[in-house]
């Protein structure tokens, strides 16, 4: 039946221009967008693609003109779209109940409203809360604490002492709670230095596949509550993680760095052990961060430097095949010179 564009403007708090009984039955790109479909143009040069398209109504900013089309405005129009998804998503049906082959420790509780899958794995004196699901195949070992609302995927393993928060999503194949990566040498030799602190992982808290969050050696490795952590990345032993930071695919934080609240590291962005990077901070893609970072920086490069400075030396580079072929020339008609004066 899909939804009327008056039902989702209330949705999103957003005001009508065109036909508020429009039925839409789902939404899109603009490039991809069919009859029925909703898109969302938060730019002009967007709204022009979005009025050529085959979209039945359009989500706009707020000063947006008028459309060939029905336009509910909004102040984000990014954010607004995003709750509309909600409205027309797939999303994947839990099993209510507790699946005759799950393995559940002695000592554990589960709340009210499960949905644990095949083969799911539930260690000793774990505490795992209500309306949690955890699908097939998930391994959550001794002594963890497992909040409400939680999506834990297939073969996440949540390893022993790990305490995870509310509304926390971990993507198939993460890893909670491994050993730190932590030796000392013995004369040639290195010797592993036990790793006997946790993980602590805030409130809506969302991990993708494949990442890896190791233990403490001692203390707590730290996640803050709203922080967002995407495929492929690793953090290290007792690295603390402020609240609300992105941490994108292929980062690497090294042991005992502090990131603090509101930051954001992009694609394969790499932090040296015992860093400190100051709240509010962008690490660009592929940057090196050596050094302590204030509050508030912009960083690229490596080694990391302000990001205006590396695109000033980043312009004078591109410059360098010109600068030679000048330099050559000076040298030409100097030793032209030379010749002459003798």
């Amino acid at each position: 039946m899909g939804k009327s564009l008056e039902e989702l403007a209330k949705l999103v708090d957003g005001t009508i221009s065109g036909d508020p009984s429009v039925r839409l039955v789902g939404a899109a790109d603009i490039l991809d967008a069919g009859e029925g479909d909703v898109v969302f143009a938060e730019t002009p040069r967007l709204l022009a693609e979005a009025q050529r398209s085959l979209a039945s109504a359009i989500i706009v900013y707020q000063d947006a003109p008028n459309s060939g089309k029905p336009i509910i405005r909004v102040g984000n129009p990014r954010l607004a779209f995003a709750r509309v998804l909600e409205v027309f998503s797939n999303e994947k049906r839990r099993e209510p109940g507790i699946h005759p082959t799950c393995l559940i420790g002695e000592g554990s509780t589960i709340g009210e409203n499960p949905s644990i899958g095949f083969n799911a794995y539930i260690g000793r004196n774990t505490a795992i809360g209500k309306n949690v699901c955890i699908y097939p195949l998930a391994f959550i070992d001794d002594n963890v604490v497992l909040g409400d609302d939680c999506v834990i995927y297939p073969f996440v393993s949540i390893l022993d002492k790990s305490v995870i928060g509310n509304r926390v999503t971990i993507h198939s194949s993460s890893v909670v709670g491994s050993d730190g990566f932590g030796y000392t040498k013995a004369g040639s030799a290195h010797y592993k230095i036990p790793q006997i602190g946790s993980v602590v992982i805030g409130d809506d808290v969302e991990i993708g596949a494949n990442a890896t969050i190791d233990r403490a050696r001692t203390g707590k490795t730290e996640i803050g509550s709203g922080s967002k952590i995407d495929n492929l990345v690793q953090i290290a032993h007792n690295v603390t993680i402020g609240e609300n930071s992105i941490i994108c695919a292929q980062v690497g934080i090294a042991g005992s760095s502090q990131i603090g609240a509101n930051c954001t590291l992009a694609g394969q962005a790499g932090v040296k052990d015992h860093i400190k990077v100051g709240s509010n901070s962008v690490v660009c893609a592929q940057s090196g961060i050596i050094g302590d970072v204030d509050n508030g920086s912009i960083l690229s490069g490596y080694p990391a430097r302000p990001h205006k400075e590396q695109m000033r030396l980043h312009a004078a580079q591109q410059r360098l095949p010109h600068l030679l072929h000048v330099i050559r020339d000076l040298e030409r008609r100097v030793k032209e010179l030379e010749e002459q004066s003798k």
